[in-house]
């Protein structure tokens, strides 16, 4: 498999930072490995990012677990208050929690032996993402999960927008979505 270039974004980490935090062939072993998701953070309300990213990852065949204090259900699923809780493995910790969280949830990550932690659009908290990074955690920082698949799946070719990935075959990220 080929190393593919990150689409430029204006993030506040430094090149060396992207390099651990923003790899190509990381977020694509994810993408690829993936199947269950919890989503720190994830809204009630379907105007707000978070809901619109576990939508569309549900949509493209990802199990979403939402997790926050208020408990209840979205998106018809049971919210359960943290990843402790969480009755069955996790692959993948979104988080969308202000960075100043990010510790907390990462520890619990590397504690209910989740395979990566992920940090959506503008939440930069680079001691949780090398502290997983270091307890064996794919670890990603400023990235947005939906945008990112969108990206390696075709998706945003579809769309019109550059993926700055040049090729000529449309992958799927995962064997077990359609």
């Amino acid at each position: 498999m080929t190393s593919a270039c990150a689409i430029r974004l204006n993030s506040a980490l430094t090149q060396d930072q992207k390099a651990f935090f923003q790899n190509p062939d990381q977020i694509r072993k994810v993408l690829h490995t993936a199947q269950t998701i919890a989503i720190v953070g994830l809204s009630t309300d379907p105007q707000k990012p978070s809901s619109f990213v576990a939508s569309y990852l549900r949509d493209a065949g990802y199990r979403i677990v939402p997790v926050s204090p208020r408990g209840g259900l979205i998106l018809g699923e049971t919210v359960y208050r943290h990843l402790g809780e969480i009755p069955i493995p996790v692959d993948v910790v979104d988080v969308f929690r202000p960075a100043s969280e990010v510790n907390a949830i990462a520890e619990e990550a590397v504690r209910v032996g989740a395979k990566a932690l992920w940090q959506q659009l503008r939440i930069i908290n680079l001691e949780a993402a090398a502290y997983a990074r270091d307890s064996g955690l794919v670890s990603v920082v400023d990235a947005c999960l939906k945008m990112e698949h969108g990206r390696y799946s075709g998706g945003l070719h579809i769309a019109g927008m550059n993926t700055e990935l040049v090729t000529a075959k449309r992958t799927r990220v995962s064997g077990v979505r359609g």
